[in-house]
């Protein structure tokens, strides 16, 4: 677990999430990983009582990557406040079956989130409830099958590029919620948060944290390949 802290010091705790983790507690009962890090903390600085660790954003169960905890309460409130602002620059990568035409663009939907179903529909209209998301996407690399995507992410709403990749015909692979065909053998979808990058909130550092995918997976790995060729 420690392997996976992208970033730590007095203020923050960046941490590169796998498939199945949670990132805080829900109806499952499952251990969540704050909780988790915060066992960590405590142990590694010796700190009595409770353990102070805030949530900044969330990323959905079966996706991977970056997610952002802060370790004070004033780091906490001023990452919420980047975030209202659109201040932190998001990067995920998806690995879905069709190819996008165009082969980059501009995403812009309202969603809508249904509770019970825990999913969001998407609109090209404004609808009661819905709220506007929008992204930008480009393809990096197209195999036999599959196909490499990356997406700046703009508004945080829920399942937001689950959700708009369907709207363009292009579902995440194992994303049988929003219309892939079969699941993942390990529950899993091909949606990794790739990095963040944004000013630190006590330090003004800009700081750019890079996640790598999960190292275990066939897909993954073939893309990776073909990513660190293209930068040799």
């Amino acid at each position: 677990m420690i392997s996976r802290i992208l970033h730590e010091d007095n203020h923050l705790l960046i941490f590169n999430k796998l498939p199945g983790e949670i990132v805080q507690g829900d109806k499952t009962g499952d251990v969540p990983l704050v909780d988790l890090l915060k066992v960590y903390i405590k142990e590694k600085y010796h700190k009595p009582g409770n353990v102070f660790l805030g949530v900044v954003h969330r990323l959905d169960r079966p996706a991977s990557g970056v997610v952002i905890f802060a370790r004070t309460g004033k780091a906490l409130s001023r990452l919420n406040a980047l975030l209202r602002e659109g201040s932190v620059k998001k990067i995920y990568w998806a690995i879905v079956r069709n190819k996008p035409t165009p082969a980059s663009g501009h995403l812009a939907h309202f969603l809508r989130k249904n509770e019970e179903q825990n999913r969001s529909y998407f609109y090209d209209h404004e609808v009661r409830g819905s709220k506007r998301a929008e992204l930008n996407y480009q393809l990096l690399f197209s195999a036999e099958i599959y196909h490499l995507l990356e997406i700046e992410l703009l508004t945080g709403r829920h399942h937001q590029i689950r959700a708009q990749l369907a709207a363009i015909g292009c579902p995440i692979r194992g994303d049988v919620k929003y219309g892939f065909p079969r699941s993942n053998e390990d529950g899993s979808i091909h949606l990794h948060a790739r990095s963040v990058e944004f000013r630190h909130p006590v330090t003004q550092e800009i700081l750019r944290i890079e996640a790598q995918p999960p190292g275990d997976d066939p897909l993954w790995d073939f893309f990776g390949r073909l990513m660190n060729a293209v930068r040799r």
